[in-house]
């Protein structure tokens, strides 16, 4: 068994399209801006975000259909320099709500949210860095 992805249902396709492309900077499988889906890769590593317009599974499953409240996920992504990566993406207009700051004696954290509510934690792991 392997990890394909995480998918995060989405109301808003192509606001969070634009957040997870263009402010987080991962690279869009296919481009469809639309949706109703799309995959999204970190420059390395095999895991990958995906986005799915809530409306059609909601078709596919018969349920769904009401509007998302409350934190239902929590996007982890590993970044080298915290700190560099929170300032290029707060250029592209992202906020962040917390950090970068310590969260243990081996990991550092800045987070914030996608257009939808979703909170994305970007990690710096210090262990990494002898």
């Amino acid at each position: 068994m392997e990890l394909a992805q995480v998918r995060l249902l989405v109301t808003d396709f192509a606001a969070c399209y634009r957040f997870y492309a263009d402010v987080l900077g991962l690279k869009p499988q296919s481009g469809a801006t639309e949706g109703p889906y799309e995959k999204f890769s970190p420059a390395t590593g095999s895991a990958g975000i995906a986005l799915q317009d809530r409306s059609m599974m909601a078709r596919v499953l018969g349920e769904l259909g009401d509007t998302a409240t409350g934190h239902r996920s929590l996007v982890v992504l590993r970044v080298d320099a915290l700190d560099t990566y929170c300032e290029q993406i707060t250029a592209r207009g992202a906020t962040l709500l917390h950090g970068p700051a310590p969260m243990t004696d081996r990991m550092r954290v800045a987070h914030l949210k996608d257009p939808e509510g979703n909170l994305v934690e970007l990690q710096e792991w210090l262990l990494l860095r002898g």
